[in-house]
């Protein structure tokens, strides 16, 4: 079972001391547009042939999202990290959007049109 983690429990573990990687599950261009401040990008179906080179460390903490929760990666993404061994891995379902619609930053280039 994945386990999820809400918009305002990411924000805190975040800041905190023991920060997770952050890694979007959705293909490069969805990256490159926007994605969460400091989070890799490893599409989901990627991520048996990737994480390794990445995260070593599989008691690591691990938080996966794409773009929204009907959005199906993010969830496939932590059952295959989960199946590879990493112990820590927390899905935060929502995704992109909803960090998007809590007014939140977002990296990318997107993200950089609206700023300028």
């Amino acid at each position: 079972m994945v386990v999820k983690i809400t918009r305002d429990e990411l924000k805190a573990a975040l800041t905190g001391p023991n920060a997770p990687t952050l890694i979007e599950a959705l293909p490069a261009k969805y990256y490159l547009d926007a994605h969460l401040p400091g989070a890799i990008n490893i599409p989901h179906d990627l991520i048996a042939e990737m994480v390794t080179q990445v995260l070593p460390d599989k008691t690591s903490p691990i938080v996966v999202y794409c773009a929204s929760g009907p959005c199906r990666n993010s969830c496939l993404a932590a059952e295959t990290l989960t199946g590879l061994g990493y112990s820590n891995v927390r899905d935060y379902h929502e995704g992109k959007q909803d960090w998007r619609d809590a007014g939140l930053p977002l990296q990318g280039q997107s993200a950089q049109m609206q700023t300028a």
